[in-house]
């Protein structure tokens, strides 16, 4: 299996992070003691790259792609990931057996670490199309499907999914579910420890308003000690996760990687134990993605496309606001490159600059 190799026509490879010999699809272990959950429009290409950036022992997930999608459409756009994100993995949307063991074996032809199947899904577009977390309600299907894709790849084959749908009890849910496609050979199972509501609340609604309940996915990880069984759903830093999931294998989080990514930077020391974090502070993250951002915009990608994703890397910091003004506003404009990046870095240091003067008047009377 090579990281990214060349099998279809037209696909090229992406620009690098790094050259760095040991950034290898294999060079890092693969461990979900903490991972970056897949969310649509977020966790692109250029997203992950930020984030490994700042981790290296992190599992990140791609956008969920839809399987039929990965066999038909543009595939390295869809799913093309440069090698220097490893360990990766490619969630897949499907629920037909032969496209999604198609589409898995496009995966790991990519250089994928993991296919993982999308069973929490609560948009109209995955219900209209009888996958994501409608199919809490087929548990053999799943298997029917994990089973497919196993026989084909030889990376594992995971499943994330929620406790449950619209009026399902999750104690038989969540038990029946896992315990069918466990039956199959897959050992790793992410739990999104809410209810989806299929009916009633919109996907935005449905990852606050159905109550968590950490204490099923702790149960079921005490009824099946062997499989290895992660938290998603709520958790806010990595304190937290820690701390939620202790008698479990791992947490993702999800939504607070993303609008507050700096988190990251203390997961490899915190999280896996690592002597050193790869970044000290912000502004040497931004120095370490500056290579990938000046190798994506001579490949023709548009700033913007790249630095959205840094959006909220300055939160809770001064300058913060404007560093998001001048990335939104600026970004965007066609011909943008590393100077809108400069400015907004400028701007920032002025702020906290004007802060510590502000502080020194203060002290001094």
């Amino acid at each position: 299996m090579r990281a990214c190799r060349h099998y279809f026509p037209g696909m090229t490879q992406s620009p690098h992070i790094s050259s760095d010999p040991s950034q290898t699809a294999h060079a890092v272990p693969l461990s979900r003691r903490l991972s970056v959950a897949p969310m649509m429009d977020w966790t692109d290409r250029h997203c992950r790259a930020f984030h490994r950036v700042l981790t290296r022992r992190t599992l990140l997930y791609t956008e969920m792609a839809v399987d039929k999608a990965v066999i038909h459409g543009d595939v390295e756009r869809l799913i093309g990931f440069d090698p220097a994100e490893h360990p990766v993995a490619l969630q897949l949307g499907g629920s037909e057996t032969d496209s999604l063991a198609r589409a898995a074996v496009i995966g790991e032809a990519f250089g994928y670490r993991e296919i993982n199947l999308n069973v929490g899904c609560p948009s109209d577009r995955v219900q209209s199309g009888r996958f994501g977390a409608c199919l809490m309600q087929e548990p053999q299907l799943v298997a029917d499907c994990v089973k497919a894709m196993q026989d084909v790849v030889s990376v594992p084959v995971t499943v994330k999914c929620r406790i449950g749908v619209d009026e399902q009890d999750p104690d038989v849910a969540l038990f029946e579910l896992v315990d069918r496609v466990s039956a199959t050979g897959v050992t790793s199972f992410t739990v999104h420890a809410r209810k989806a509501w299929l009916k009633g609340l919109s996907p935005k609604e449905n990852r606050t308003i159905p109550p968590l309940d950490y204490d099923l996915v702790r149960r079921l990880k005490s009824a099946r000690p062997d499989l290895e069984i992660i938290l998603n759903g709520g958790l806010d830093s990595l304190e937290h996760g820690i701390g939620e999931s202790g008698p479990l294998d791992g947490f993702m989080l999800g939504r607070v990687a993303y609008h507050d990514p700096f988190v990251l930077a203390r997961a490899d020391s915190l999280v896996f134990g690592e002597a050193h974090d790869p970044v000290s502070d912000r502004f040497e993250a931004v120095e370490r993605y500056r290579t990938y951002i000046e190798a994506q915009l001579s490949a023709g990608t548009r700033l913007h496309d790249i630095t959205r994703h840094m959006l909220g890397l300055f939160t809770g910091l001064p300058g913060a606001r404007l560093w998001r003004r001048v990335l939104s506003e600026k970004a965007p404009r066609r011909g943008a490159g590393l100077d809108v990046l400069d400015e907004a870095l400028d701007v920032v240091r002025q702020a906290a600059e004007d802060v510590a003067a502000h502080q020194a008047r203060k002290a001094t009377g």
